[in-house]
């Protein structure tokens, strides 16, 4: 079986969020970086060449296929933030109405500028999935 392609790292997660070229995005990365630091407890860590992530969590898949995610995360993409959370959650799609403007993917939040939302939504809402998470995967890191 092929091995994850994104993998937990011993790169700086601060320093790549420092390199991020374009000032607004750069300090929009910093904001995002602190709130989800401060509410999972966690430190961040860079996972392959792009993702700050926070915890971790093992996954096993039906069929087969098993390996290790960070239980959230964001990435500085040149398009937008990505926010990897998990959805599923009670209340999950009334906490996103009140988010602001934003777009999704199978399992990004894709975010233009910390501006275009409510940053107090956005931390309810990665504390709601980081609650879904431990529920699903309980095994402390």
């Amino acid at each position: 079986m092929a091995e994850n392609k994104t993998a937990p790292t011993d790169a700086d997660a601060a320093a790549f969020i420092a390199s991020i070229e374009d000032s607004g995005k750069r300090e929009d990365a910093k904001q995002i970086a602190a709130i989800m630091q401060r509410v999972s407890g966690h430190p961040p860590r860079l996972w392959g060449p792009s993702i700050v992530g926070f915890g971790t969590y093992h996954y096993r898949y039906a069929s087969g296929r098993e390996g290790d995610s960070p239980r959230v995360g964001f990435s500085p993409r040149k398009a937008a933030l990505t926010l990897y959370l998990t959805d599923g959650f009670p209340y999950h799609a009334e906490v996103m109405s009140r988010l602001g403007s934003f777009t999704t993917g199978k399992a990004c939040l894709y975010i233009k500028r910390l501006s275009d939302i409510d940053v107090t939504v956005l931390e309810e809402l990665i504390r709601a999935s980081l609650a879904h998470m431990a529920e699903l995967y309980p095994a402390a890191d």
